[in-house]
């Protein structure tokens, strides 16, 4: 009896005595610990990374302005930190205009975060896999008025392919990306290995896992969300134990699980 309870425990709660670092906050950290505790963790939700203002703030503003106005069609938001650009502006998005998220990712961070997503490519959850699917995806309508949001460090990849194809592009910086101290508490759990895995959600983060974490228990489970973010932390040294399905925060919860269910 009590056997079978454990055991029917252990499916519906198959993350129970994990801790497990969700290395952002705001709404997409919210619902990621949320659902962390639904499957037994014990979330430590310690933003690694945020946004600072850029350097030409007034070209950011006046462009959320005109995107309140009505003057664009299409919005394209690159990463789940521009989405926390738009809510500490309270941006707001004008009915007419539509959003495409490059992944799904940013997807959920916007709808976290109130806001509606039009387009998420299918396949391949970049700039390039964007690209790939934007004439399907807008009936092949040129020219377009499009606003892409990008960080300081981005490739324009995205801004220069609408360009290519003949829309009207206005291009912005919404932020730059800075590191964020963890709590020491944090830091020496990790290295006492009581930290069963870190999620790595960027080549951002990866960064600052390496930097204020490494070098990571080879006890603790290292997930990326992605194989892009996978590349990004290998070629800085850090060590990957496992890559999400597909670039969700579902399926990267969803690996932990089978870790968990395979040991």
């Amino acid at each position: 009896m009590n056997s079978r309870y454990k055991t029917k425990a252990s499916l519906a709660k198959p993350l129970t005595g994990w801790r497990v670092l969700v290395p952002r906050g705001g709404p997409w950290g919210d619902h990621v610990a949320a659902d962390l505790r639904s499957k037994g963790a014990q979330p430590i939700v310690a933003p690694m990374i945020n946004f600072a203002p850029t350097d030409d703030a007034p070209a950011l503003e006046a462009a959320l302005a005109r995107l309140a106005a009505g003057d664009f069609d299409w919005m394209t938001v690159t990463s789940a930190t521009t989405v926390d650009v738009l809510s500490s502006h309270r941006a707001v998005v004008a009915a007419s205009t539509r959003i495409a998220a490059v992944g799904e990712t940013t997807a959920a961070a916007l709808i976290a975060a109130g806001y509606r997503v039009d387009i998420v490519p299918s396949e391949d959850n970049s700039a390039r896999g964007l690209l790939e699917e934007w004439e399907t995806a807008t009936s092949g309508q040129v020219p377009l008025r499009i606003l892409t949001l990008r960080s300081e460090i981005a490739k324009p990849l995205l801004t220069e392919g609408l360009r290519r194809i003949g829309h009207d592009v206005e291009s912005v910086v919404a932020y730059r990306t800075i590191g964020v101290p963890v709590d020491q508490r944090v830091v020496a759990d990790v290295a006492a290995g009581t930290v069963q895995a870190l999620l790595v959600t960027s080549g951002s983060v990866a960064q600052q896992v390496q930097d204020q974490l490494g070098p990571i228990p080879e006890s603790t489970v290292v997930a990326c969300i992605g194989p892009r973010t996978a590349r990004d932390a290998a070629a800085i040294g850090l060590r990957v134990d496992v890559v999400a399905d597909s670039p969700s925060a579902e399926s990267l919860i969803q690996a932990l699980v089978h870790v968990a269910q395979s040991r």
